[in-house]
């Protein structure tokens, strides 16, 4: 009996051990063996392996109420320094929260870097994986191909077309899901304006593709027969081979320094860096399949909230329409131009309102090349940096009435380092401007040509893994 004792109080007692070490042994393993004694940032970094991965998801899945994620960490650790220690996503990570530390991280592009998840569906020759001057070449050949003002005109022309026809199609069908018919419409635009490709059997591979592409991003790197990440692979490897054979067709058929500038396959074949060289095969193609990556989802899920915003305040609406049908009785049929849309200054706020209510983003990656010394406190290398834009545009020190959706706040321009939600630095979405103007576009046509309402105008949010409607903002429509 005493012997039963005696091995029941060693198992009672070592149970509270045995917590007190899971719960701080992260802290325990970087703040004293990792950081060397150096000072980490306030935090706690959870459980071995786990990190805070169930504090994230209880406040952006279950509770959904995102932003109190930042704010309990706030309520506990005070705002100093503007920066958090975790582990999420299976790293430590510093989260970084105000203005002044973000700034700081995007303008030091050789300490803190870009490194996508499964670097291997994007391509590691494609702009979003580069770096230095490798990135600076590439980012300044998609810019001519898809951001300058040629390269705006062209596609603007290109997409109104299937935005006017898909409009039509909503009206006479009535009641529509707009998630998921713009999906349909932005894929059709996206064909288009990458490589002419008409609706039919390729485009529908493409999306099929594209889908399982989109998977691999948050699945383990497991690549086996099976797997989600090995079907990905298969996935981009197909999507691969259909651009790569109207490629070789490009080149066949004629020569490259002749051909005209159709659409972002010709640009990216056409165009040369300041030495005289053009890109590689692989480039063209990895840039391609990153840029079809980077675009496709973001854009249905913004124009959606739009739609869904504009019904919620009509008074909105009511001025985008005021201001938009001019240049729609004034085009007698013809198609706006992309610097007839951009000069609307009302629009344009529209669409920064959007954008910043929406953040598609959340946050932003980067990881340390290196440990970095910040207001006394250290980063150790290769820790993750998680710069949390969403944080910027929903604090109402940044923005007035964060969550109401007023376009005329625009009114006062804002400072760049509160407003990224293409993020910053040598970084900058390089397709910012193509964003807006798709947009600017879609608005254009929806506001002079239509009316709508909202099915379920209570419908609640869901935020992971992008922030849209239980409903994905089903609507009726009709012609004005």
């Amino acid at each position: 009996m005493v012997v039963s004792s005696t091995w029941l109080g060693m198992v009672v007692g070592l149970v509270p051990l045995v917590g007190w070490l899971l719960w701080w042994w992260n802290d325990i393993w970087y703040g004293l063996i990792i950081a060397r004694g150096n000072k980490l940032p306030p935090g706690y970094m959870g459980l071995p392996i786990i990190g805070e991965m169930f504090t994230f998801l209880w406040f952006f899945k279950f509770i959904r109420r995102p932003d109190d994620f930042i704010n309990s960490k706030r309520n506990k650790y005070g705002d100093g320094v503007g920066m958090y220690r975790t582990h999420l996503f299976g790293k430590p990570s510093v989260i970084v929260f105000l203005p002044a530390v973000s700034k700081f991280v995007f303008r030091d592009d050789k300490s803190f870097i870009l490194k996508w998840p499964n670097i291997e569906l994007v391509g590691e020759t494609s702009v979003v994986s580069v770096h230095g001057s490798a990135h600076k070449r590439l980012r300044s050949f998609v810019s001519r191909s898809i951001n300058q003002p040629d390269a705006l005109r062209g596609i603007a022309v290109a997409v109104q077309p299937r935005m006017i026809s898909a409009l039509d199609s909503w009206a006479k069908d009535h009641k529509i899901i707009a998630y998921n018919a713009l999906k349909k419409v932005t894929f059709e635009n996206i064909g288009m304006y990458f490589a002419s490709f008409e609706p039919g059997p390729i485009l529908d591979k493409l999306d099929e593709y594209f889908a399982g592409m989109v998977k691999g991003f948050r699945a383990s790197r497991l690549n086996i027969p099976g797997s989600t990440f090995y079907h990905a692979l298969q996935c981009r490897k197909r999507t691969m081979a259909i651009f790569k054979e109207e490629l070789d067709k490009r080149k066949k058929n004629h020569d490259r320094s002749s051909r005209p500038i159709n659409d972002l396959l010709d640009g990216l074949m056409n165009l040369k860096d300041d030495e005289g060289n053009y890109l590689s095969e692989t480039e063209i193609l990895d840039n391609i399949v990153s840029l079809l990556v980077a675009g496709y989802e973001s854009t249905v899920i913004v124009t959606t909230w739009a739609i869904y915003f504009l019904a919620k305040y009509p008074q909105v609406l009511q001025k985008l329409r005021d201001e938009n049908m001019p240049l729609k009785k004034s085009k007698n049929g013809e198609l706006a131009t992309s610097d007839e849309i951009m000069k609307l200054k009302y629009t344009s706020k529209v669409v920064e309102e959007t954008i910043r209510m929406t953040n598609v983003v959340p946050f932003v990656l980067r990881t340390t090349t290196k440990s970095v010394e910040y207001k006394g406190y250290t980063i150790p290398k290769g820790w993750n940096m998680i710069m949390w834009v969403r944080y910027l545009h929903t604090n109402a020190e940044n923005f007035n009435d964060p969550m109401s959706f007023n376009p005329d706040r625009w009114d006062v321009s804002m400072s760049p380092i509160t407003y990224q939600p293409f993020g910053g630095g040598s970084r900058l979405c390089a397709g910012n401007m193509l964003a807006r103007l798709q947009l600017g576009l879609f608005l254009h046509h929806l506001a002079t040509g239509y009316k709508w309402e909202l099915v379920n105008p209570d419908a609640k949010v869901r935020y992971l893994s992008h922030p849209m409607l239980e409903d994905h903002v089903e609507i009726t429509i009709e012609k004005l």
